[in-house]
């Protein structure tokens, strides 16, 4: 039976707890997709061709994952896309990451992307990620999810601290874990073998990160907010999802994708980041099993859009001063349009309009974001994914506090109505002019 395709609040929270790291944002997206008679192609074989390429698909390599809906057999018809990363800031485990130190049982862990360190002290963390292990003469892989209190990065007592106004984290020397008791140290990665049913000798490479164990949750006295980890970016893969799923049941001749990335908040340079060649392989292998050619792909690409998303930054109500006065953003007020002059976000003009008109069509507010311009930027999936396929490409997302924090807070009424902008932006009413034309007066 097919799944709903309506995003809600309590549907993200039950999404981000199946989902502790990027490997399980895939098999928790496959799962839904197949639910909804999409089927997966692995990269290395055949796709089906001409009206067997009409169907639902996708593809997962690695952390990523892209899915799409060929409604039509037009070599040359364009794609709607909803981008999306599927990892989060956290502590990741380290090769050697034996230690023993004072008596405490260490793990040596390694911050990934902008984690906001001292989120992460004192909190009770799992292990996920994946295992590479030995199958015969080849390689197989296992997922890895321990959702048992097994680390803990303990904060310095008030007393030790230099002016007990708080530390500075070192992380090289502060964020390791304890795990346990005792002068000698003992075999992580034996122990997690163990609970992934596989011998020691057997594991030869692994992912392995840490995670929240405390449940996502709609909070607040009226139940108006989500509290969870990783929001940035999970909540855009829920939403994307279930924006890509409505869409993939609406007519029209526009083919809707969805392309989530690992690797974005390291700069997604690997083979499955946004920098990589997976979306633009994907595309162009979608129009080659419709029969066309090089030229029909770039006709494609040329009619085609993206919408990248990321969460956005509310407006902190203890920090008011850190934002861009003109352009306040309220969480429960709508989806965000991200606009950076010097590019940090690839939305323009044509981008910016599309989207605008997407929320129009399904009566959604939308808001208008711009980074304060004496404070450093972040970026997103957008600027490298426009520059990898030239498609014109809009940065939105829905608003956040806290975000890279270990637990993050949005607005409950958020999660519908950024999906529903999503859902609309992927099945168009009417075309992009790609082309100016002139307005002046002569």
């Amino acid at each position: 039976m097919p799944v709903s395709t309506t995003a809600t609040a309590s549907g993200l929270c039950a999404f981000v707890d199946a989902s502790p790291s990027p490997f399980h944002v895939c098999r928790t997206v496959a799962a839904e997709l197949a639910g909804h008679g999409f089927t997966e192609l692995p990269e290395p074989r055949p796709w089906p061709e001409a009206n067997g390429a009409v169907g639902r698909y996708f593809v997962i390599r690695g952390g990523s994952l892209v899915a799409w809906a060929a409604k039509n057999t037009d070599p040359a018809g364009a794609f709607r896309v909803v981008g999306a990363h599927t990892d989060s800031p956290n502590l990741r485990v380290k090769q050697h990451p034996d230690m023993a130190v004072a008596g405490w049982q260490m793990i040596g862990l390694e911050p990934y992307g902008g984690a906001w360190l001292n989120s992460w002290l004192d909190r009770d963390l799992g292990i996920s990620g994946r295992l590479t292990v030995r199958e015969g003469d080849g390689l197989g892989q296992r997922l890895v999810r321990i959702d048992d209190p097994l680390v803990r990065v303990p904060q310095l007592a008030i007393h030790l601290s230099e002016d007990r106004r708080g530390v500075t984290l070192d992380p090289q020397r502060h964020v390791n874990g304890i795990w346990g008791l005792g002068e000698r140290p003992r075999s992580f990665i034996a122990y997690v073998a163990e609970q992934a049913g596989v011998p020691a000798g057997d594991v030869l490479g692994w992912e392995l990160m840490t995670h929240d164990l405390e449940p996502s949750r709609v909070v607040g006295r009226d139940q108006d907010l989500v509290s969870a980890p990783r929001l940035d970016n999970q909540a855009t893969c829920y939403a994307g999802l279930h924006a890509f799923l409505a869409a993939a049941d609406r007519d029209g001749d526009v083919t809707p994708v969805l392309a989530m990335f690992d690797h974005e908040e390291v700069g997604s340079q690997s083979d499955r980041g946004a920098q990589s060649d997976l979306l633009p392989t994907i595309l162009e292998r979608i129009v080659l099993a419709r029969g066309g050619g090089r030229a029909d792909y770039l006709a494609a690409l040329a009619g085609s859009i993206c919408a990248s998303g990321d969460m956005a930054h509310a407006t902190h109500p203890n920090y008011p001063d850190r934002h861009e006065p003109s352009h306040r953003i309220e969480v429960g007020g709508g989806p965000v349009l991200k606009v950076n002059q010097n590019l940090r976000y690839a939305t323009d003009a044509v981008g910016a309009g599309a989207f605008a008109l997407a929320c129009a069509q399904v009566g959604v507010p939308l808001q208008r974001y711009v980074h304060r311009a004496d404070l450093p930027c972040g970026s997103t999936i957008g600027p490298m994914t426009a520059a990898r396929t030239g498609m014109p490409t809009v940065d939105v997302g829905a608003p956040q506090l806290a975000m890279h924090s270990a637990r993050e807070l949005m607005g409950a009424a958020d999660v519908h109505s950024y999906s529903a902008a999503l859902a609309a932006f992927l099945t168009p009413a009417g075309r992009v002019a790609h082309a100016e034309s002139d307005t002046a007066g002569r």
